[in-house]
Order: structure tokens, then sequence, then C-alpha cells
């Protein structure tokens, strides 16, 4: 289990983020003393650390820069204070990410996701995916089903992976473009559109007719 630690001193915010990342399993742990940040750090030795820019005593850049000096665990800046300098300051200061509030906390997961599967050995994960007889070689990045092996489009793969991993979950349309652009494939709500329909057809094809539901409004996912 991932630990994360949220340094964020709006108390509804902190809990709000410690419920849904626990949701999602991770087990989180929000700061209380913020005059000794890098102690409770210590203490719980998380995998990632969720940072706000304000905060009392000392502000985010402050403590991202001090836990550089120490450790290399990845940091996501969060800032209700979305300017351009904040986002280069953060960066050059250590932090992996930046994230403007308010913020979508499905994109803020996705995130979290991506920059943990970069930072850590996840060759324990599951190499398939299976659903309804639909098989995701993860590992060699191929869909087939009852044998017959299905042609998808990168990002169509994305798609179907992020959906196929959350399977009974939804997902929403922006959580899927934010892991869409962490592959560097830059889409818009159109361009995902298109995508989806695509993956749909070539799904419908294959016999997997209904495979990705769509939550009007909200976004997509697969049923067993």
């Amino acid at each position: 289990m991932y630990r994360i630690l949220i340094v964020e001193d709006d108390a509804i915010i902190a809990r709000e983020l410690s419920s849904h990342l626990s949701q999602w399993g991770y087990e989180t742990s929000c700061v209380q003393d913020f005059e000794h940040v890098l102690d409770e750090f210590s203490v719980f030795a998380p995998h990632l650390v969720l940072l706000d820019i304000s905060l009392p005593f000392f502000n985010g850049f402050h403590w991202c820069a001090s836990l550089r000096q120490r450790a290399r665990t990845p940091v996501i800046f969060l800032s209700a204070a979305s300017s351009q300098m904040n986002a280069v300051m953060a960066m050059q200061l250590g932090g992996d990410d930046f994230v403007s509030k308010p913020f979508d906390l499905a994109v803020l997961t996705a995130k979290v996701q991506a920059l943990l599967r970069r930072t850590y050995d996840f060759s324990a994960a599951p190499e398939i995916l299976e659903c309804r007889g639909a098989l995701l070689d993860l590992g060699k990045a191929a869909l087939s089903v009852q044998g017959r092996t299905v042609e998808l489009t990168r990002n169509e793969y994305k798609i179907l992976g992020l959906l196929m991993e959350h399977k009974g979950r939804i997902v929403t349309r922006d959580a899927i473009m934010a892991a869409l652009w962490e592959s560097d494939s830059f889409v818009d709500e159109n361009t995902l559109t298109v995508n989806v329909n695509r993956l749909r057809k070539k799904l419908d094809g294959a016999g997997l007719t209904g495979f990705i539901r769509t939550k009007k409004g909200v976004g997509y996912l697969v049923e067993e």
C-alpha cells in the first residue's frame, strides 16, 4: 500500500483528499504540526507528498527545498494561486507536478497514479487485465478477444487500459485526458470523444457490444 502525506492547512480540503485517496487504496496522513513538517514526513515515510504552497510558518516552496536535501520522494504541489510563476518555482525547487485549486479529485488521482508509476517499480502489478472475455496485455500493449487480436491505437489502448483497470467505477473524462497528457498525448474534449467512439466500434466488431458505458456529463465505465 502506498503512503501519501497531505500537507494542507485547510482541514476540509485535507479531510476530503484523505477520504478520497483512501477509497483508492492509499494510506494517507494529514500533517498537524506545520512548523515541523519534516518531522512528520520522517515518521510517516510517505511514497508521495501532496504539498500546498500557502502554509503557516513556512510555505510549500520552503518545505519542498528542505525535503529535497534528504529525499527524492515525489511531490505534487497544490495551490489556489495558479500563476505561471508559481508553477515554474514549484518545478525549479524539486516539485514533480502542479495542480491548481479548485481541482477535480479524479484528475488529481490520475496524476498521483501516474507519478507513482513513474517513480516506483510496478513489476508486481498484473500484466493482463481481463473483463468479459477481453484480455488486455499490458506488457505487449495488445488486446485479444476470444483469441482474436484487436488492433488499437496508442490512445485507444490507454483509454481502454484505464477503464479496465478501474472496472466497475466511473472514470471521468477529465481523468482520462489527464492520463493521456501524462503520455504526451494532448487531447481535448472533442478528440477524446472521437477516440472513444472509434474504440467502441472496434470492440463492437470483436463482439463486445456495449463494453464501454457512458455516464452522461461524467465519464465512462466498464462493468463485469
